[in-house]
């Protein structure tokens, strides 16, 4: 093999390598959450977080939130809510009332730009428990930029 093939050969590799990257994040399906141990929420949205503290066991929700945001947010979001640039990075998102309302919106009515999902409606797969104790995960991951 000549130079130009050689060359021409690693483009093509690299560039199937790099597709394969972009692919591979493909279709997920949302994983089910153990909320055993959280206080019931019912049907009708909270309009803040139930489970931060000192309102409730904030430890437990910590924990299921923490399982849950691997499962469920972490290919998109990043592992330890660091984004790698796909999904904004969650450890910026505002503690409180603030930050809630925009996570409420979010997980409600999911992302679409250009008529392309970037983010399912979550609250059609998890319920608003397993929704909260994610939030209560990303406020023991927050950080300021």
């Amino acid at each position: 093999m000549n130079k130009k093939n050689i060359s021409r050969a690693l483009l093509i590799c690299a560039g199937l390598g790099f597709s394969g990257l972009v692919l591979a994040h493909g279709d997920v399906t949302p994983q089910a959450v153990n909320v055993d141990g959280l206080e019931p929420l019912g049907k009708e949205w909270r309009d803040e977080n139930p489970y931060r503290a000192p309102y409730a066991n904030n430890k437990l929700a910590v924990e299921i939130g923490t399982s849950a945001y691997n499962q469920n947010c972490a290919r998109c979001h990043g592992l330890e809510a660091i984004s790698g640039g796909i999904a904004p990075d969650l450890r910026y998102l505002e503690v409180g009332a603030e930050g809630d309302e925009w996570f409420k919106e979010r997980v409600i009515n999911g992302a679409v730009r250009d008529g392309a999902v970037y983010m399912p409606k979550m609250a059609d797969f998890l319920s608003q428990e397993a929704l909260w104790a994610i939030r209560s995960y990303l406020d023991s991951v927050h950080t300021e930029e």
